[in-house]
């Protein structure tokens, strides 16, 4: 592990601040037992007096300047995962450890690459949602959104599919299995009752709860 410095412990801290927020958690108590931080409430105190968190009535929250610097890690961090699972296909345990020094490697830049070449991914593998970043909102601004959930991809359509974010891991070599993976081409052929669709030249029925999972990119001709 090496000294960790202080850089490292307040990151880790605005990081634990976001995702306690994220479950509508900001008592202080919850934060000091969810912190692996050796001297919290000298870390709090950091935070307070580097203008990152504000406590109040045993409450404590991110300022503006804290939430702008754990959004950037947290999005690094989820994109990290999402390029290690979905990419590299490295097995799940694995990932946090990586992802986690990952945040500390990826640059601004190449984190809005990654998230480019992922087809900008609304979650991490664990269904936590990865904050926007700008490259985010200029495909917002140039086009419809380019990537869309197959349960609302417009029927007759050809898609590409960029990323599938199962709410069971296990379906994942179930719909490989199909040649439903990252890169397949599909063309959709009907939405109810369920999602069916053609795959070189086979059809496949999908539960319409699988294809809210699969995202694609239509390809238009």
């Amino acid at each position: 592990m090496g000294m960790i410095t202080d850089k490292e412990r307040i990151d880790e801290a605005l990081e634990l601040l976001w995702v306690l927020e994220e479950e509508g958690h900001r008592e202080v108590d919850r934060f000091s037992l969810s912190s692996d931080d050796a001297d919290v409430s000298s870390l709090i105190e950091t935070l307070k007096e580097d203008g990152l968190a504000a406590v109040a009535e045993g409450d404590i929250h991110l300022t503006e300047k804290g939430r702008k610097i754990a959004r950037g890690l947290i999005r690094r961090q989820r994109l990290a995962e999402r390029l290690f699972t979905d990419v590299f296909e490295m097995p799940e345990n694995t990932v946090l450890d990586d992802a986690c020094k990952m945040e500390h490697i990826l640059s601004e830049e190449l984190t809005e690459s990654v998230c480019i070449f992922l087809g900008h991914p609304p979650t991490c593998p664990h269904g936590k949602p990865i904050p926007r970043g700008e490259c985010c909102k200029k495909l917002k601004v140039e086009v419809a959104p380019v990537v869309t959930r197959l349960s609302e991809f417009e029927v007759g359509a050809t898609g590409k599919i960029t990323f599938i974010v199962p709410s069971d891991p296990s379906r994942i070599s179930k719909l490989n299995s199909l040649g439903i993976t990252a890169g397949s081409v599909i063309k959709f052929l009907q939405r109810i009752p369920s999602c069916v669709l053609q795959i070189d030249e086979t059809t496949v029925a999908l539960d319409p709860e699988i294809a809210k999972e699969i995202y694609l990119k239509k390809i238009v001709k």
